[in-house]
């Protein structure tokens, strides 16, 4: 038996201090100092053994607060942790007091190739794992070849179509060894819900400018940035899939810019299907009583089942009274945009290897800026972070 965890943690833009990372916007070196030891310490808290980590702009700047996590790890072990002298030395209380460290931790970083000037830079991801990695990890951005997403008239016709050429950050996809088992997880994080806008000729977005509010063109610019994630949902989607196929269990965790009943949410996880399709008409009715046979209701559900990932949130959710769980708070609406998904080796069905037996938030940092007693503070994340704690059943 392997128990083990995996979390996913949105650090908010970290870049080393004195680095303009957008237009205006960098960190002093008090400030860096501040952010570093706060991540350093939300690190420590979840000792989680695979962390994925989104707003990387600087692989420096994370190795530190890595460095910085063990330190003080090291520090709390002296202090809690008796050595083997002590006759309660093997207490199971003393190991879950341990912090085990990342000193022999793998780390993979996936730049953004969008990546700019200073004042024009884009965030990667990264994935840190205390696991080996079975084989190289892969960075998925570009797509090539480019996907073509038609559309079709409600009356029939053409009405054009979006090109995927390039996702908004990448994906990183690592193979990892744990346990007897090799597990596939993807860390990215989708396009967010801020409008894209089209530069003019002479170099103006004019719905930027929030004194001649135009309240039209801001809603195209969410509509373009909706389209987006959703196409860049279904990229994700197309690679979970391919290692399903395969026979791999699959995590997919990060910051997904969309809550769990979003569509492109639901595009990653696959379809939910009803209870019974035999009652349902046939695609290919001839008459109108035409259904879909037991059998082929049995089909349909395996198929749809064998491809499905679950949030860990959801799977805890169920399992507690109430509903407790959000990893951002923003204009009074608590959500939670940052998920951890599984595959149905984890979660039931033919072929399970393991089971999620706790699900960790934290999230006490949160505040909702809009009020003025909760003011946001910019140098800690504005994210939750999130993990999940697994077991393999055998090795």
């Amino acid at each position: 038996m392997t128990e083990f965890s995996i979390a996913s943690f949105n650090v908010k833009n970290l870049i080393g201090p004195e680095q303009e990372y957008y237009k205006f916007e960098q960190y002093t070196v008090e400030e860096h100092a501040w952010k570093q030891d706060w991540l350093s310490d939300q690190l420590l808290s979840m000792d989680a053994d695979i962390v994925g980590f989104q707003e990387i702009f600087d692989e420096g700047a994370l190795q530190a607060v890595i460095d910085d996590a063990d330190r003080k790890g090291a520090m709390i072990n002296e202090d809690v942790v008796p050595d083997p002298s002590k006759r309660y030395a093997r207490k199971a209380i003393f190991r879950k007091l341990k912090y085990d460290g990342y000193r022999h931790a793998n780390l993979a970083i996936a730049p953004n190739i969008n990546d700019g000037e200073p004042g024009q830079r884009r965030p990667g991801v990264a994935i840190l794992s205390r696991f080996e990695f079975a084989e190289p990890p892969v960075v998925i951005q570009d797509i090539s070849p480019a996907v073509q997403i038609p559309f079709g008239l409600m009356a029939g016709g053409d009405a054009g179509s979006f090109t995927l050429d390039r996702l908004s950050r990448p994906i990183l996809k690592a193979r990892i060894k744990v346990g007897d088992q090799v597990i596939t997880v993807f860390n990215c994080h989708l396009k967010s819900k801020l409008g894209e806008f089209i530069r003019g000729a002479d170099g103006t977005v004019p719905e930027a400018d929030l004194l001649d509010y135009d309240p039209v063109g801001r809603a195209m610019g969410s509509l373009r940035a909706t389209v987006r994630r959703m196409a860049e949902a279904w990229a994700l989607r197309r690679l979970i899939v391919e290692e399903l196929e395969l026979g791999r269990p699959v995590m997919a965790l990060g910051d997904f810019n969309d809550g769990e009943h979003a569509v492109s949410s639901e595009i990653i996880s696959g379809e939910v299907p009803f209870r019974n399709y035999s009652w349902i008409r046939r695609h290919n009715a001839k008459r109108a009583n035409d259904r879909y046979t037991d059998a082929e209701n049995v089909q349909i559900q395996a198929a749809m089942n064998r491809v499905r990932m679950q949030s860990c949130e959801k799977l805890f959710v169920q399992k507690s009274l109430r509903d407790m769980v959000f990893t951002t708070a923003f204009g009074g609406v608590f959500e939670s945009i940052d998920q951890i998904y599984l595959s149905p080796h984890f979660t039931g069905g033919v072929g399970q290897i393991g089971e999620m037996e706790y699900y960790s938030v934290l999230n006490d940092h949160l505040t909702d800026g809009s009020h003025p007693e909760a003011p946001y503070n910019k140098l800690a994340s504005d994210h939750g972070q999130i993990m999940a704690h697994l077991r393999l059943w055998s090795d």
